[in-house]
């Protein structure tokens, strides 16, 4: 598929350009205008014998074009004659690591971060990406454009960051790949629940991660995690989008391939590398994938998994998935207990997700009236038309049942 394909060769042409000429913001420009010239003629002309070399000819023609535009046209052109000219058939040289680093730079805001690693390195344009955050395509290319200056202020230089770094700059790597694949499981806003176009790209990077650090621990759990989580995605949603919770989704609908892949690579690192809160989050969900019903849910299993998980990498959402593991091992009352240590944590206080687990536990503990508001909050609170509507059914299904007297 020419899409599939134009991704993968993105970062590797836009590497060829940024280690040549220097000036990341303007040759991302001329891949893009590239890449988007591909997607025009390789259907009605077919792919290129050289797809790589295509690409790169076309961008580094589209960059001399914008160079002579602009003021400094006869200094730039100079230089540019001097440069040795790229070779058509550049060496096989991976930059998707060096690229996600510099996508990723701490100067930049999360969302900048998420928004340009998925311009660069992922290949999507700037109008894919605006839909798959149901923001203005306007507002993302600024957002974009904001992100290439401020790197450009940094001076930062086409290079992997020096040792001392490399740890902490790949911890920020990781993160936006995480933030990138919940927002393809679980969109935030929008009428849809999930993007497969995102889920899917946050997987393929991490793949090339992994294929470049296949010792680090973490990248492997974080790709575990992905692909376990993944693999219920068939099974949650109705004909019409809907929300299925993952006790009522039919497991039979689950990619057990993908199952099988993340529980042998997560098998694989935990034996060999330091826990990391990845491997731990990928162990929760080999949980859940490898019990046949939801009633065959290994829970103490799990509540071992997040207590473990609190004190590696404390966090209220941390916090939140261990008070429903809680509630299931040692009571809906324990839980509740739990989940009250979050109601002053301004990180999570407003949050939707906050709302719906008291709902939860206060239905098991079976107050009916109180889950029935908590779950109204949460509908309240949720930009997610899927999330919404289930809430709302639910809180309704409470009324219904007759449990509540109107």
């Amino acid at each position: 598929m020419i899409e599939e394909l134009l991704r993968e060769l993105a970062p590797q042409v836009l590497g060829v350009l940024v280690r040549r000429y220097g000036r990341f913001d303007a040759c991302e420009d001329a891949v893009q205008e590239a890449m988007l010239a591909a997607a025009v003629q390789w259907p009605d002309e077919g792919i290129p014998d050289s797809p790589k070399g295509w690409l790169i000819t076309v961008s580094v023609r589209r960059l001399t074009d914008q160079w002579r535009s602009e003021e400094a046209r006869a200094r730039r052109e100079v230089t540019l004659a001097a440069m040795a000219p790229v070779d058509a058939e550049p060496a096989d040289r991976d930059d998707t690591l060096t690229l996600l680093f510099l996508c990723c730079h701490p100067a930049l805001s999360a969302p900048s971060q998420v928004a340009l690693t998925l311009r660069a390195v992922g290949g999507l344009t700037t109008a894919q990406i605006a839909h798959a955050f149901f923001v203005p395509e306007a507002t993302m290319a600024q957002r974009i454009s904001r992100a290439k200056q401020r790197i450009k202020a940094t001076g930062s230089e086409f290079r992997l960051p020096p040792e001392g770094e490399r740890a902490e700059r790949l911890r920020v790597v990781l993160h936006v790949l995480y933030l990138i694949f919940n927002e393809g499981y679980t969109a935030t806003s929008g009428p849809e629940l999930a993007s497969a176009e995102l889920t899917g790209e946050a997987i393929r990077l991490a793949r090339a991660v992994h294929r470049l650090l296949p010792g680090d621990g973490e990248v492997a759990g974080l790709l575990a995690l992905m692909l376990l989580t993944e693999a219920r995605r068939p099974a949650r949603t109705t004909a019409d989008g809907g929300l299925i919770p993952l006790a009522e989704q039919d497991r039979g609908r689950w990619d057990r391939r993908a199952i099988e892949a993340g529980v042998e690579l997560l098998t694989a690192t935990m034996s060999r590398s330091p826990l990391g809160p990845y491997q731990l989050q990928a162990a929760v969900a080999a949980v859940h994938d490898e019990a046949e019903r939801a009633e065959d849910t290994d829970w103490p299993q799990i509540l071992a998994l997040y207590e473990l998980l609190a004190r590696l990498s404390p966090g209220p959402m941390v916090t939140l998935n261990q008070a429903v593991a809680v509630a299931m091992v040692h009571g809906p009352a324990a839980g509740l207990n739990l989940l009250a240590t979050l109601d002053e944590d301004g990180r999570v206080s407003g949050h939707h997700r906050l709302a719906a687990v008291r709902a939860h536990l206060l239905e098991m503990a079976g107050d009916p009236a109180a889950a029935r508001e908590r779950y109204r909050e949460a509908a309240r609170r949720t930009t997610s038309l899927p999330e919404r509507s289930y809430l709302e059914a639910r809180a309704a299904r409470l009324a219904d049942s007759g449990a509540i007297k109107s």
